[in-house]
């Protein structure tokens, strides 16, 4: 038996096979940009899957998603933004299959209590701060995905005294402040010449004053929006994994002090926030999860 697990991402897809301990093995990924999106999902999963027989596809995707209809809406895919029926077209690859979908912040809070930093913790959010910021939660050790799927969604939480556009159509979310994507803009509206998150953490590291405030308003957008969650969901432990958490002290340092700025309830002051060890492919690895299982659950199509 073969299952596949299929990462729909801003910037890329990826693809894997899974096995019962939730590892994806022969990942495969291509950019996101590309005028055919499905065209390069499908070839991504049948070159994965060879010549097996699929028995379950488990699919994490950037949100907006209807899990019900099992339609995917990526605010940075454009040719899908109007929705796009994901689940539909997998099945017509693999008519046998039991096909799962679940938004990426799902799909990463179930990475995380399956074999990451919230193994053993019933209650908790996870967090990816990349090109967007996405989040899922564990609630008495169940994920919590609302009424079409899109709970956890902490990026679109509103930060305090921030009017930034957001590609939401709202103002001063989280995403807009404190993605890898925003804080490269906001730094290049100020002079900053650099091109990406990756050399604006290297330039902060290094002192330039421009990158230094960049992080420090990203690091303080997130441990606003952290405490907040914190404070309505009443969690023991915060992850973060994504490519631009990985910035270091720069980023860290004024999320923490955030953090604990806004922490004052006493049942929030203990909150343990830490960097995921699953570094950026925890989304496949909860698409794992879906697929295996739903398999080992006996799920239906």
């Amino acid at each position: 038996m073969t299952a596949l697990a299929l990462d729909i991402g801003a910037t890329k897809f990826a693809a894997a096979t899974v096995g019962s301990d939730y590892r994806p093995h022969g990942v495969r990924q291509v950019a996101a940009g590309t005028a055919d999106p499905w065209a390069a999902c499908r070839d991504l999963l049948l070159a994965v899957a060879g010549d097996n027989r699929v028995r379950a596809v488990g699919i994490g995707s950037a949100g907006p998603v209807d899990v019900r209809a099992g339609v995917v809406a990526p605010l940075n895919l454009g040719p899908w933004r109007a929705g796009f029926a994901i689940v539909e077209h997998v099945r017509t690859l693999f008519p046998d299959a039991v096909v799962r979908l679940a938004i990426d912040g799902a799909c990463l809070v179930l990475a995380e209590h399956r074999v990451g930093g919230l193994r053993g913790v019933d209650n908790g959010l996870a967090l990816t701060v990349s090109s967007g910021v996405g989040g899922g939660m564990i609630a008495d050790g169940r994920v919590v995905v609302g009424r079409t799927g899109n709970a956890g969604h902490i990026g679109h939480m509103v930060v305090s005294g921030d009017d930034t556009a957001c590609p939401c159509g709202g103002f001063g979310c989280v995403e807009a402040v404190a993605s890898g994507m925003s804080a490269v803009r906001w730094a290049r509206s100020r002079g900053w010449a650099g091109v990406d998150g990756v050399e604006l953490a290297a330039a902060a590291h290094a002192g330039d004053p421009v990158a230094v405030a960049a992080l420090a308003r990203a690091g303080t957008a997130l441990g606003q929006g952290i405490s907040s969650a914190a404070a309505l969901l009443d969690v023991d432990r915060v992850v973060i994994s994504g490519g631009f958490a990985q910035s270091g002290e720069p980023l860290w340092g004024p999320l923490r002090a955030a953090v604990a700025r806004h922490s004052g309830l006493s049942f929030i002051r203990e909150l343990e926030v830490e960097l995921s060890t699953l570094s950026d492919g925890a989304t496949l690895v909860g698409a794992g999860v879906l697929a295996i299982e739903a398999v080992a659950q006996g799920s239906s199509r």
